[in-house]
C-alpha cells in the first residue's frame, strides 16, 4: 500500500523519506476516454516504469465539466482512473483544468462542489493528489488563485485532511515566484511549474532552480519538449537542459501526453489506436524520448 505524500522541509516525501513522482497526463478525458484504462496505466508503469498518472478534466473547453460536458460520467472517469491507479499502487493526480477560463474563480461554484465530491469520495486514498487550478493566466492573478485556494482547499482538507494539494501558478504555471514571495497559508501544498522546451529556456529553469533552492516546493506537473502550442519541432539541446536541472534538484514530473493527438505532444503516432503494448513504430520522437527519461529516472531512484 502506497504511503500518503507529504511535503517536509519544502521537499516531497511519502512521510519518511524523499520520493520523486513520474508520469504522463492524459488528454482531456472528456475527448480521450479510452485512455483510463488499467491496459494503458499497467503498461505505463510496467514499460515506462512510471509511478503516477494525472487526470485531467478540461473545465472550460468544449466538453468541459463547467461548459457542455457530461458531469456525471466525466466524475466516474476520474473515479475510474484513482481506483485502477489505487490497484496498481500508482499515485494519481486529480486535475481541474483550468485554461481558456483564466481565473480559476470564473467557476468556483462548481470547482467547491467537484473537490467536495471528490474529496469524499476519495477520502480514504492514499494515492490521491487534488491539483485545483491547471495553469491561471491573464485575469488568473497570484490573488485570484489564493482567494479561489482560500475556499477549495478547506473542502478538501474537511474530507481528507492530509492529501497532497497542487495549486498553477499565474502565466500558464510559470510565474512561480509569486508563490515564493506570497506561499499559501496552507501545508502540504506545492506549486506548478510548467514547461515546454522549444519554449521555456534558460530564464525559466534559472526561476525554477532559485525558487527551489529558496525552500519552495514544485512539481513540474506538466512538460513536453515542444513548443507551448504542443506543436512544432522538439528541441534537444534545451530538453536536455531540462532533464539536466529536474535530476539535479530531484524534481517530480509529469509529461504531457497520453494521447495520439496529431500533435507533437501527444506521445503516440496519431495512428496508433493500441492501449498498451506500444513499441518504438508506436511512439512519436518525443513519446520515445519521455519513455527513456522516465525508464531512467526509475532507475535512479531504485539505486538510491
Amino acid at each position: 500500500m502506497l504511503n500518503k505524500l507529504k511535503v517536509i522541509n519544502g521537499k516531497l516525501t511519502d512521510g519518511e523519506k524523499p520520493i520523486r513522482l513520474f508520469g504522463l497526463s492524459t488528454h482531456g478525458i472528456a475527448w480521450y476516454p479510452e485512455y483510463v484504462c488499467e491496459e494503458s496505466f499497467a503498461a505505463l508503469k510496467k514499460e515506462w516504469r512510471t509511478n503516477c498518472v494525472r487526470i485531467t478534466m478540461y473545465t472550460d473547453e468544449f466538453r468541459g465539466y463547467c461548459k457542455d460536458g457530461n458531469k456525471q460520467h466525466l466524475k466516474e472517469l476520474v473515479e475510474k482512473g484513482v481506483n485502477i491507479a489505487e490497484k496498481l499502487d500508482m499515485y494519481v493526480i486529480v486535475d481541474w483544468h483550468v485554461l481558456s477560463d483564466q481565473d480559476p474563480m470564473k467557476y468556483i461554484d462548481q470547482a467547491e462542489e467537484f473537490f467536495g465530491d471528490m474529496s469524499k469520495r476519495f477520502a480514504d486514498k492514499n494515492n490521491v493528489i487534488y491539483e485545483i487550478c491547471n495553469e491561471p493566466n491573464n485575469s488568473g492573478t497570484w490573488e485570484r488563485v489564493t482567494e479561489y485556494a482560500d475556499r477549495i482547499i478547506p473542502l478538501i482538507r474537511q474530507n481528507s485532511p492530509d492529501a497532497l494539494i497542487i495549486t498553477g501558478t499565474p502565466n500558464w504555471s510559470q510565474d512561480i515566484h509569486c508563490a515564493l514571495d506570497k506561499p499559501f497559508k496552507w501545508d502540504n501544498v506545492m506549486y506548478s511549474l510548467h514547461f515546454y522546451a522549444a519554449t521555456h529556456k534558460g530564464t525559466l529553469r534559472s526561476r525554477l532552480e532559485r525558487c527551489v533552492e529558496a525552500g519552495l516546493p514544485v512539481f513540474i506537473n506538466e512538460f513536453n519538449l515542444c513548443e507551448a502550442s504542443g506543436k512544432g519541432d522538439i528541441d534537444i539541446e534545451e530538453s536536455e537542459a531540462w532533464r539536466e536541472v529536474i535530476d539535479r534538484l530531484g524534481i517530480s514530473c509529469i509529461s504531457w501526453c497520453l494521447s495520439n493527438s496529431g500533435d507533437t505532444c501527444g506521445v503516440f503516432a496519431k495512428d496508433c489506436t493500441k492501449l498498451s503494448g506500444w513499441t518504438d513504430e508506436d511512439l512519436k520522437k518525443s513519446g520515445k524520448m519521455i519513455k527513456s527519461w522516465f525508464n531512467t529516472f526509475a532507475e535512479e531512484e531504485n539505486n538510491k
